[in-house]
This record gives structure tokens, C-alpha cells and sequence, in this order.
């Protein structure tokens, strides 16, 4: 729908339908089987470079920095699309557009310089971020305390998203002399960085995730002391719109492979699409799924128009693709029956990764509260 409005998102469509059709959904079943063993671990990084050496990486970076510089539409074009083949890469693009908004925002371009332009490849390219966590909601985070020209973290952060992969990080973490969080840039690589083993989580496995330790790790402050919640508001914001284009390419996905095995699968001699009941499921996936995409590219209107109340829209809206994409992928597991169930189908992975995605920038009831309060006040 996003290229139907708008033209010169075409030749991007054709570049990530071509790299996920052929790159990724020939080994989706693979991936999904990280993080266990070492030859999973092996072609989950030769993707990582792939996706690098398209610039999908920097789609909203500013070409300065070794960006792209697009758009919000061509970020959740991209991610759609992706979403409907194997959602794990879109939280890898995810990811990197986070933490590349957090940075921007803070307007830090020696931070953006020092990593961007200089970058050999993905590990160095690609910045870790806790994508799950709103670090306003987190009692707990690493303590940073002033040391010389720098800082240094110490403390415990779980549920960093790439942390295994990348050698820079955005670590949200709290100073005793201010009452609200900041931003630091770690070296991962730092001697002083703990890493665990690669947290097995829901969905999206092919996108490693891992709890870290830090113990005097040296840091840079991305912005200002104590603005970390200003920054990361600002970020997420725009982000909440590419987490709704995920899920909406999810439920494509699900809608697609739901109407092929109907077409395939014969009951009472007849195909079960022709089926009433099984009709109207389809018709509800498909009724869903295009309100889904009609809220993303709507949203990215709003953005790409700066409406004034383009926030609070990209916030409802995705709060809203997430209940969407839980009810459609739930009824793609059942039109499959008991292979729905099935890792030798797409709608058990395609379930897990929605319950996941609808997780991103925060818990879903305090996102909703927050929102409230914001349309009250």
C-alpha cells in the first residue's frame, strides 16, 4: 500500500522483495533454530552482512554518516516486507534504525561519526539496544559515575537486542547526580563487559538477544546528562510506527500461507476453501490485515507530513496492529489445523514472532497509560 502512494518506494520494494524471497525464505526454518549450535550461529551472521552490504542498515541515516537518507515509508516498507518472510530480520533493521534515532536525536554527531562512516562491516555497523525495554519503566539499570574526561557503567542490563553481534552499544544507565536516566556508548568488545549465553526468547530467534554485566566500563555519554527519556521518546515515536509495519507484514504472511494450504487441502471431497466457515476466517484475516497496512501507511503520511499530533498516532496505531496481528495469527494457526501447530509450517513462527513484536519500546499496559495520560493532560 505504501508503494501504491508513493512511486519512488518502488525500486526499494523490488530490491527487498528480490533479497528476502531469495536470501531469506530458503532457510527460514534454519534460522529459527538459533541460538542453538554453531553452524546456526554461522549463517545467522552471513545474513547480518547481507543485509549490511544493501544498506538496509541505514535507511534513515542521513547519507553523511553512510546512510541512505530516507524516509519513515521506506523503513516500514522495508520491514514489511521482510516481516513476511522472516520477522527476525526486521528486528535487526529495527534495531539499527533505534539506535540510530536515540543517537540523532541527542544530536551527537561525533558519536555518529565515530561509528558510521568508519564502519567495515555489520559487527561494526550495527549498534545493540535493549529494542524490548522503555528504560524510563526499568527500576533497575546500570549505575554510571564520572570518571575523568568519561564515564564508567557498572551493573546488569538484560534483553540487549544484538549484543552478541555488535561491537558498539546504546546503554541507558542512571547517575547519582541526576534523577533521570542518560545514554552511553559502550564497546562491547571492552574487557569489562560480561556476556551470557544467547537468551532463548519466544519468537524472532534468528536475531540474537543477550544479558550483559558491566563492571567499570568505560563510556561515552550520548547528549545530555540525565535526557535519555527526552531522547528516547523522540525515537520511539517514529519507531512505534516501524514496529506496526512488522506485525502488518506478519499477517500478510499468515494470510498468504492460511489461503494457499486451504486451496491444497481437501475435506468431504472438496477443497476446504470452499468451505463457508473457513471462507469467513480468511475474510476476518483479510479484513485485519488491511486495516493493518491502511493504519502503517497512514501513519507514515502523518510523519512524513509532521501533523501535529503525529505522536500520539503512531503510538495508537501501533498499540492497535499488535491486537490485529495477535487475532490474525491465531486464526492462521487454527485454518491449518493440526499442522498449524507444525514447525514444518509458517503459522506456529509467524504466532510466536507476533506475541514478541507487539513487546517492542515497552509493555504494551503502561505504553496504553501513557497514551492516556497524554490525551488527557
Amino acid at each position: 500500500m505504501l508503494t501504491a502512494l508513493n512511486n519512488d518506494l518502488k525500486p526499494f520494494e523490488d530490491l527487498i522483495t528480490k533479497f528476502s524471497r531469495e536470501e531469506l525464505k530458503p532457510h527460514v526454518e534454519v534460522h529459527d533454530r538459533y541460538p542453538f549450535g554453531n553452524l546456526d550461529a554461522g549463517i545467522i551472521e552471513s545474513g547480518f552482512h547481507k543485509i549490511y552490504d544493501l544498506g538496509f542498515l541505514g535507511i534513515m541515516l542521513p547519507e553523511k554518516y553512510a546512510g541512505i537518507g530516507q524516509g519513515i515509508s521506506t523503513l516500514c516498507m522495508m520491514l514489511g516486507h521482510v516481516a513476511e518472510v522472516d520477522a527476525s530480520y526486521s528486528l535487526i533493521i529495527f534495531t539499527s534504525a533505534l539506535s540510530q534515532e536515540i543517537i540523532l536525536n541527542a544530536q551527537v554527531g561525533g558519536i555518529a561519526e565515530k561509528i558510521y562512516p568508519k564502519a567495515k562491516d555489520a559487527k561494526e555497523y550495527l549498534v545493540a539496544f535493549p529494542s524490548f525495554t522503555d528504560p524510563g519503566q526499568s527500576k533497575i539499570l546500570p549505575e554510571a559515575l564520572s570518571s575523568g574526561k568519561g564515564y564508567t557503567l557498572t551493573g546488569k542490563l538484560d534483553y540487549l537486542v544484538l549484543g552478541s553481534f555488535s561491537k558498539w552499544a546504546v546503554i541507558p544507565a542512571r547517575t547519582p547526580s541526576s534523577k533521570g536516566y542518560s545514554f552511553f556508548l559502550v564497546n562491547l568488545n571492552d574487557k569489562g563487559v560480561t556476556k551470557s549465553d544467547p537468551v532463548f526468547s519466544l519468537g524472532l530467534h534468528a536475531c540474537p538477544i543477550i544479558d550483559i554485566s558491566l563492571n567499570g566500563v568505560s563510556a561515552r555519554i550520548i547528549g545530555e546528562e540525565g535526557e535519555g527519556e527526552r531522547y528516547f521518546g523522540a525515537a520511539s515515536k517514529i519507531m512505534h510506527a516501524a514496529a506496526a509495519a512488522i506485525n502488518a507484514g506478519i499477517m500478510r504472511g499468515s494470510l498468504k500461507e492460511a489461503i494457499e494450504y486451504t486451496k491444497e487441502r481437501e475435506q468431504g471431497g472438496r477443497p476446504v476453501v470452499n468451505w463457508s466457515e473457513v471462507r469467513m476466517l480468511l475474510a476476518d484475516m483479510a479484513i485485519k490485515s488491511k486495516a493493518a497496512d491502511l493504519c502503517v501507511t497512514q501513519t507514515c503520511r502523518a510523519i512524513d507530513e509532521n501533523l501535529e499530533d503525529w505522536g500520539r498516532i503512531s503510538i495508537a496505531a501501533a498499540l492497535h496492529v499488535h491486537d490485529l496481528a495477535c487475532e490474525v495469527v491465531t486464526d492462521g494457526v487454527q485454518l491449518l489445523g493440526g499442522n498449524g501447530y507444525m514447525k514444518d509450517y509458517g503459522q506456529e513462527k509467524r504466532y510466536r514472532d507476533a506475541r514478541q513484536v507487539q513487546a517492542l519500546l515497552g509493555l504494551v499496559p503502561l505504553r496504553k497509560l501513557a497514551l492516556i495520560k497524554e490525551i488527557i493532560e
